[in-house]
Order: structure tokens, then sequence, then C-alpha cells
């Protein structure tokens, strides 16, 4: 398959100039809407006024907001201008903020006023308090050296920050020359964006991805689920995450029209779909959950869907036969990829059976090399036999900033990227994923596949939602833990649940302990956070063993 060889905002003005008119950014709760070439236009005047205010090509720029109407726009012109976008998770707190400034270089600042609980100003001051008396544009912080520029997203002045308005106004006064010099000086190879990993398991590692890995993986992500400059998806997830970057990418390359969500609320998801006729919605499990049993979900019509995507989790076959059954996805296809590799590896396609999309996470894309290899020797295994999920090309990441070490421990000699996923390949060229492996539970010598285990249990009547973790045991060294949540009104008991699985799984399989809870730790991109389900699995336990 031939690859797109151009940049991120060279493919953007093509699009202004074929097809000016269309739709490209939608807002449907505000009624905010950007045809191709007004997003263009507005795209230039932002480019423009970050280089009018100091900004330069290779510069890193930060991006704290969530999915507000302007934040394609940043990501759009830091593109255009050779800048690298560094995208800020809305769930940072100062901690998580001053590690990445730091690590990261970061030159510009654009955010918003802040999200939930967090108040971005506040925590910019804290860190850098020479803000407070700083000038717009002359900020000189002895902690942050290469900080300089804060823009801020909204009506309000702020000490040191200009306000995005001023930022525009700069650029609609600008010259085009020098953007227009920067744009043909840039390569399909160069670094566009910097997304910093969750973070479930330490300090973040920031991952560098090219033009070229996320307008292909849109392209081709797009492509297996025949999207054309008819659809309109509707994108919910976070922007700051790589789904939603990539999500960005694939209406671009297929002309679409994107409907976005500033945040995930399920009753404006269905609203959205149903107001805009959109025929692609994305999303992880747990959104497809939500808005299934919202309350008023009977009331929507969502008869123009088609297909979408579901990734970030496996899906549970009931899920996936409600999502397409009653939200009309008969199309729907399941991706499997990592942040270091632009959010997809392989994927399901449109007319796959709703096992292949339950059971597998599809075949590889095009111009992506996939093996399982034994992690012993690192030949690559035979069909049916696991191992760890490795991949190499176009999409895997130039490597962690700043972190040599980590990206040699990722990407071998041989350009391999190693997953750290435990997979198998069928004979019919699908892949399953089985596991992280640090997520394989080890009971007295037994593997146990949690995902396995998840999949039993999701058959229990009653039972909404569960999640599978290891409990540290003195005996076996690990016992089976579940994390359930139930339906409304359905009351079941730890017994309910082993009776349920005693001659149907091993016994080794068995939950040894079973936890009722209403929700699950999530990151903000909506991922289930695992280690913090066993961390409070084993505290629970010890706390049960303390009281009898």
């Amino acid at each position: 398959m031939e690859l797109i060889e151009k940049t991120v905002g060279h493919v953007l003005r093509e699009k202004a100039a074929t097809r000016p008119d269309h739709n490209f950014i939608i807002y449907s709760d505000s009624g905010l809407r950007f045809t191709y070439a007004e997003f263009d236009k507005r795209v230039d005047d932002f480019a423009k006024g970050l280089l009018s205010i100091g900004v330069k090509k290779g510069d890193n720029i930060g991006l704290w907001a969530t999915n507000v109407p302007d934040w394609n726009t940043v990501l759009f012109a830091c593109a255009r201008i050779g800048a690298v976008l560094i995208t800020v998770n809305t769930g940072y707190k100062t901690h998580e903020l001053e590690y990445v400034l730091q690590q990261s270089d970061m030159v510009c600042m654009i955010l918003t006023n802040g999200w939930r609980d967090s108040d971005y100003i506040a925590m910019m001051n804290e860190i850098v308090p020479e803000l407070k008396t700083a000038q717009a544009g002359q900020i000189n912080s002895a902690k942050f050296p290469h900080f300089k520029y804060v823009v801020h997203i909204g009506q309000q002045k702020h000490c040191g920050m200009f306000t995005a308005s001023e930022v525009f106004t700069l650029g609609q006064q600008a010259d085009s020359t020098q953007l227009h010099e920067i744009e043909k000086s840039l390569n399909v190879d160069d670094v566009v964006n910097i997304l910093y990993t969750s973070g479930t398991t330490g300090f973040p590692k920031g991952v560098m991805l090219t033009h070229r890995s996320i307008l292909n993986n849109g392209l081709i992500g797009g492509d297996n689920m025949r999207l054309t400059e008819k659809d309109k998806v509707c994108i919910p997830v976070p922007l700051f995450h790589c789904f939603g970057i990539v999500g960005m990418m694939v209406s671009l390359t297929h002309d679409s029209a994107a409907a976005i969500l500033e945040g995930f609320d399920p009753l404006l998801v269905l609203a959205t779909i149903q107001k805009e006729k959109c025929t692609a919605v994305y999303g992880v499990p747990t959104m497809f959950i939500a808005e299934l049993n919202h309350p008023m979900f009977k009331t929507f019509d969502l008869s123009s869907l088609r297909t979408g995507v579901l990734a970030g989790s496996p899906c549970p076959i009931e899920v996936m036969r409600k999502v397409i059954d009653l939200m009309y996805m008969k199309d729907v296809t399941i991706c499997y990829g990592l942040t270091e590799t632009a959010a997809l590896i392989t994927q399901t396609h449109y007319d796959d059976d709703i096992t292949v999309k339950v059971e597998t996470v599809g075949r590889a894309l095009p111009n992506i090399e996939v093996a399982i290899r034994d992690q012993e020797t690192g030949e690559e295994c035979p069909d049916g036999v696991h191992g760890e999920f490795c991949c190499r090309g176009y999409n895997t990441m130039k490597g962690y900033y700043k972190m040599p070490e980590a990206t040699a421990q990722c990407i071998d000699k041989n350009g391999w990227l190693h997953t750290g996923d435990r997979g198998v390949k069928d004979k019919d060229g699908n892949f399953r994923i089985t596991g992280r492996l640090k997520d394989m539970i080890n009971r007295g010598g037994e593997n146990i596949s949690p995902k396995e285990v998840e999949d039993f249990l999701y058959t229990m009547p009653g039972i909404k939602d569960v999640q599978v973790v290891g409990i540290t045991s003195e005996k076996y060294g690990e016992e089976v833990g579940a994390f359930v949540i139930l339906h409304p009104d359905v009351k079941m008991n730890i017994e309910d649940v082993r009776d349920y699985c005693r001659d149907k799984i091993g016994k080794y399989k068995i939950p040894k302990y079973v936890f009722f809870v209403n929700s699950y730790p999530l990151t903000s991109s909506g991922k289930i956070q695992k280690y913090l389900l066993r961390e409070m699995g084993d505290k629970l336990v010890k706390e049960q063993a303390q009281a009898t």
C-alpha cells in the first residue's frame, strides 16, 4: 500500500483547496462548525501568531486542555511551524506537571482554566512563580530555563500570559513569508508530537511520533472502516491521547467531518450521534458500556451509525453484540496498539464476524511487520504459540525523549518494538492479546490469563463489568481476585460467583477473592489501572485477615 509522504500541515492545505466548504470540525452542543477552508485559515493565523511571540521551529509546545474547539487549531499550527506539540494529560497535578515541564524542555504552554478539581492557572503559578510578575513573553524561570511563553485559551487576562485572542490577532497582522519558508523545510520524519505515557508504572516517558506515523495510521485505520467524505465521526475520546490524535488524522485523510465532545458524557455522545447523524463513533469499552446502560439510551435514534473503533482494552462479547445490534454498528472495528506505535498495529476489518472482533485484535496493518517472539530466544514463534507481541514499521516511535536507555529497551537493534504484551497468532493471520507479560497471574506455577477469567465471568447474569488481577498469596505467590460491578438492583455475594465458576473453569482459575465495587480507577484516557486494583485487593485481604 502506498503511504502518505506529506506533513500534517500539507495535507490540511490540500483538503482546504479541494474541499473548502466541507465541514471538518463540529461541536454539536454549541453549534460551532469549521469547514476545511475556515479551519485552515484559523490554523495559519495561530501559527503566524506563535511565530510572532517568539516560538521557533523545533520548540516543544505544551497543550493542557480538554477537547476545546481550538485544541486542534494548536495541534495543526504547531505541525505547520515545525514545533513539537506536547499533549499534557488533563488530570495532571503539580508533581506530574513539574516533571513534564522539566523533562520535555518545554518552551511554551497553551492552557485553559482547568478541568474538574484541577486549577491549571493556579498550578502554573505555583511551579513557575515568576509568572506572577512577568510580562507576557518574558518569563525567566530559574527552575525551567527553556520556558518562555504561556498562552491562555479564555477571555480573562493573567499575569505573564498571552491570551489566545492576542495570538490570533498577531497572526492576522503578520506576513506569511516566514510560515511558508518553514513549511518548505519540514520533513515527514520530523517529530510532530510528544505524548507522555499514562504513567501507570513510574513517571511517564515522552513518546516521539512523526508526521508519517500519525497520518498513515489515520489513513489505514479509516480505510478499514471504509470511511469517505460522506462520513461524520463522533469523537468523545480525549484528544491529548494518541487515540484522539490519530482519530483526527482518520477524518483528515478521508475528507470526513469530526464531531468532537469537550469531555466524555454518555448522554452527550448519544445526543451528538442523533443530531449530527454520525456514521461512526470511537471509544473504549467502558464508554460504550456507559452509553448502552444510560437510562435514556432507547430514546435516541442511532440508526445513522455504521462503524467505529473499540480500543484500549478487550471488549466482552455481550457488549459487542449490543454495539452491533442496538447501536447499528455492524462494521465496527477493534484496534490494538500503543502510544509508542501511534495507537495502531493491528485492526479487525469491517466485515469480520463477531467472533474475530471479540476474540482477536485483527491482522497487521499494511506496511507493518508483526511477529510473536519467544522471550528467551528472541525467535519468532509458530502460529498458535504464545510469546511477546513485537512490531516494526512506519508506525514505530522515534524513541522516548531524552531517554536513550529506555528507548533501547523498547526497540531492539533490528528495529523491532517490543510491546510488553503477550500474544498469539492464529492460522488466519489474526492476533490475540492474552495479557501483559507482567499481568499474567502465576498461581503456584500455573499461568492464568486475567482476560480468560474476565470473559467467563462476564457471562454470569447480573454482572455488568469485571476486572481480574493477581492478589498476593504466601502459599501460591498469587491468587485470582475479581473486582465486580453489578447491574442496578442485583444482589450477589462471593459464593454466588464461585458457585457459578465451579465445573465450568479450572479450579485454579476460580477467584479466591471477589470484591464488589461501583467503579474502577481509570487513567484520564479511560484505561483501567489494574496496578491500583492489585494494590486495593492486597489491602482488602489484609484488612479481612486482621478482622478475623
